[in-house]
Order: structure tokens, then sequence, then C-alpha cells
């Protein structure tokens, strides 16, 4: 499967939800979940199916004043 995160393309085969393709691309912390132009919620991160093709941006939630 192909799909795009944050303008990059990555191909997996063993990648089936959010959660799956943050832990394999190391992603850990407070982070926002867009997938083809829609924000999904962080409950459904562990159930939210990804397709081939889908778009994805991640936004990783940094604190400072």
């Amino acid at each position: 499967m192909q799909i795009i995160v944050n303008g990059n393309t990555y191909s997996f085969e063993q990648i089936v939800t959010i959660q799956d393709l943050l832990d394999k691309l190391q992603f850990s912390g407070r982070v926002a979940i867009e997938i083809n132009r829609e924000i999904i919620p962080r409950s459904l991160f562990s159930t939210h199916e990804i397709h081939s093709g889908d778009e994805i941006e991640i936004v990783r939630a940094i604190g400072g004043g």
C-alpha cells in the first residue's frame, strides 16, 4: 500500500490503523491527524483504517511560550 504522509510517499505492507502508522513512524506525544482533509479524533486512532492512496498530515503539538 502507498500513502502520502506530510507530503512524502511511503509504502507499507502491515499498516492498518492510524496508531499502526504512528508506531511505525515513531511519532509519540500529542499529535493531530488529518486524512484526506478530514480531521480524525484521537479516540479513533486505534480503529480508523488507512487505505492505499490516503493523504495524511501529522502535526505534532509543541508547547512553549
